[in-house]
């Protein structure tokens, strides 16, 4: 990609192609990506000099797809408009828009048990009822679960088990994904190519590390009914470890919020922010990076993208934001 390389891009509404009338309008467009736990964000500001611009629908889907002429575009997926705001003068309309997945019935509250099934198994179940297909790591789908209580959405849920299993879990593209974090899979679970970056292809960089305050463990502490005790479970070394606030219902429970914690920790110990002047639509979070060119702490490290932010603007073409973390392994 050279510096003279023309930025390029797709929307659609509801499927109608409207590229061409919103090109000379488009003030900005910015697509953040995350890796679970969260909606997919797009958001656009148009001219309305003219008021000519109806305002959309809530509920409408948007496309869209970024790239470079001549290079070809990205598909990023389908994002469901939930707010739009209109101000001025200058006249501007904003549409804001999330994952086009993640609809209405995921979002209610709901009030229900699992006892004596597997991770799996609640996994396949939530994805049935929604009509999604289901990628589960094998790893995972086999953990146990004793007991299981839900008294929030099925998104919040996933949101939950995902924190305590440190796992990706979304909805993206019709499917439910679950999968450790790291795992550097598609919501399809296609494996994503590790990519490189030089120090030539960013703009800006930031790097931070710290071993002052660095935990050198995790403590999770659970109920013994029997003998009315609290105890403990230790991840790593206790020199100096991380005490979780919660109690947990048992030793099994407890082991796996403190694995979670102690590989979110560890992940944690290094990050690294840059910015593309020229964007790389195809890089998504969970894919695996390796950078050349700078520090040798920098480059000796394995790196996880854990979120992009895509920006399109006049002023500044097509740029990418990653945001990086050590990976565990």
């Amino acid at each position: 990609m050279t510096a003279h390389a023309i930025p390029d891009w797709r929307v659609t509404l509801d499927g109608k192609d409207l590229t061409d009338r919103m090109r000379p309008r488009l003030l900005d467009l910015s697509l953040t990506e995350a890796r679970g736990g969260e909606a997919d964000q797009l958001d656009m500001r148009i001219q309305d000099h003219d008021g000519a611009l109806a305002l959309p629908r809530r509920g409408v889907v948007l496309t869209v797809a970024l790239g470079w002429r001549g290079a070809g575009l990205v598909d990023k997926g389908s994002f469901t408009v939930d707010e739009v705001e209109h101000d001025g003068p200058p006249y501007v309309l904003t549409i804001r828009a999330r994952s086009a997945d993640l609809t209405k019935p995921l979002r209610i509250r709901r009030e229900r048990s699992w006892h004596g099934v597997t991770l799996g198994a609640v996994l396949r179940q939530i994805a049935g009822e929604h009509r999604l297909q289901s990628r589960i790591a094998p790893a995972l789908a086999g953990v146990a679960i004793a007991h299981l209580d839900q008294t929030e959405s099925d998104v919040a849920l996933l949101a939950r088990l995902g924190q305590r299993y440190d796992a990706v879990a979304t909805i993206k593209g019709g499917c439910l994904l679950f999968a450790p974090v790291g795992s550097g899979r598609t919501a399809s679970g296609v494996a994503l190519p590790e990519a490189t970056l030089t120090r030539e292809s960013g703009d800006r960089h930031r790097f931070a590390y710290t071993d002052r305050d660095q935990y050198s463990g995790v403590r999770a502490y659970w109920s013994d009914r029997d003998g009315a005790n609290r105890k403990s479970v230790l991840i790593g070394e206790s020199g100096n470890a991380k005490r979780l606030r919660d109690t947990y219902a048992n030793q099994a429970q407890a082991r796996e919020q403190a694995e979670a914690e102690w590989a979110r920790v560890q992940r944690g110990a290094a990050v690294l922010s840059l910015t593309l002047a020229l964007g790389r639509p195809e890089l998504y979070p969970e894919q695996r990076m390796r950078v050349r060119g700078f520090k040798r702490e920098i480059d000796g490290t394995s790196w996880l993208i854990a979120k992009t932010t895509h920006t399109m603007s006049a002023d500044t073409g097509l740029t990418t934001g990653l945001e990086l973390e050590s990976a565990t392994d």
